[in-house]
């Protein structure tokens, strides 16, 4: 019993140092405070979710009541007023990007209409805005449709369809993506911050010649990683904390439909397991810059095939089998069940052992790991 509390206290100490280390690298503390607020805002504020003062342009050709009708359906906000341009000037205005999207009304077009034909409109769209072209080339081909039907049946009026379709949106009626996107937003943060920091810690022990000093103290390696675990993982876990409560919840004013413990119960199984990984990699690279590059090629996997970014179900068999040894994988699928749909424990039990369960394997190689690196030291 005595052994246990000198090993705590030990632990304990360790724990204030990294963290007083930490206090001292001025600019990683901003990185920190900017990723769980700034970013987070800017992430639920910035990316339009619709439309949003888009440039187009109408070539008419047609020169009659219908085309000048098309041409007008376009107004803020969502569009820029139409510019009347010519067919000339249509290939330069996409090349250079001044224009959005390009509608060309044919010669004769209302005629051929009117006549029962089938005439053709041509939409040109510059998909380099890729999330713009997606969205607008629908909205702007349902917007064209209604026109014309107005048009020929000479009423605003639109018939009844035979069916009704009865829409219920859950857990979102308001069709907002600033949740999520924020959510999301602080789930990649968690994940990156608390590799960043743990490898960080060991780095910087190596570079200021402090782990050597570690080496002459009746400390054993497993509590040297506590202390580190605890040290960064504390850190990211208050700083997740206070952004659910102060930004999510406060600034961006964003509903939370479950539990905030629960999921600050999933950060915490969830830390357990990206820290090690952390650390993992402090022992491997040898400075700031390899320990950079290899954080880059660890975190973007984990974070694009997490089924943060896009559906599990999409991905291919052998990726989503894979996935499930990451944390993220389990870490995304609490988050979004407590903070979207408001599960409870009962539905959620699964992924906190899932994510206990990583946490200890990558705890108990990582241990291995910082054993051997210590005793070539």
């Amino acid at each position: 019993m005595d052994g246990l509390v000198k090993s705590l206290r030990s632990v304990a100490h360790l724990a204030v140092k990294e963290l007083r280390s930490l206090w001292r690298d001025r600019l990683l503390l901003v990185f920190v405070v900017w990723a769980f607020s700034g970013a987070i805002y800017v992430a639920a504020t910035v990316v339009p979710d619709r439309l949003v003062r888009v440039p187009i342009a109408v070539v008419d050709e047609d020169h009659t009541e219908l085309s000048q009708r098309l041409a007008g359906v376009f107004y803020p906000p969502d569009f820029l007023p139409a510019r009347q341009i010519s067919l000339q000037e249509m290939d330069a205005g996409l090349d250079t990007g001044l224009y959005s999207f390009v509608l060309d009304i044919p010669p004769g077009f209302q005629r051929d209409l009117l006549a029962g034909r089938r005439p053709a409109l041509q939409l040109n769209v510059d998909a380099t805005q890729m999330r713009q072209s997606f969205i607008g080339a629908g909205q702007v081909q349902a917007m064209l449709l209604q026109e014309i039907q107005e048009f020929v049946s000479g009423e605003r009026a639109s018939s009844a369809a035979p069916v009704e379709l009865a829409v219920r949106m859950r857990f979102n009626p308001t069709s907002d993506s600033a949740r999520f996107t924020a959510v999301m937003e602080l789930i990649n943060m968690v994940t990156m911050l608390s590799i960043i920091l743990a490898g960080a810690a060991l780095i910087r022990e190596r570079e200021q010649g402090t782990l050597e000093h570690l080496l002459t103290l009746p400390l054993r390696p497993v509590e040297i990683m506590l202390a580190k675990v605890m040290a960064t993982g504390g850190v990211v876990f208050l700083a997740c904390a206070l952004s659910l409560l102060v930004m999510v919840g406060g600034v961006l004013g964003l509903p939370i439909a479950g539990s905030s413990a629960l999921f600050l119960a999933g950060v915490a199984l969830h830390l357990f397991a990206t820290t090690s990984m952390g650390i993992f990699l402090g022992t491997v690279a040898r400075s700031m810059p390899q320990l950079a590059l290899l954080i880059i090629l660890v975190l973007l996997p984990l974070q694009m095939l997490s089924g943060g970014a896009t559906p599990r179900e999409s991905m291919p068999e052998v990726l989503r089998d894979l996935m499930l040894l990451a944390p993220t994988t389990h870490f995304v699928s609490l988050a979004q069940a407590v903070l979207y749909r408001g599960a409870g424990l009962s539905v959620v039990w699964p992924m906190l052992l899932a994510l206990l369960a990583i946490g200890a394997v990558f705890f108990a190689g990582t241990l291995r790991r910082v054993r051997r690196s210590l005793a070539a030291v």
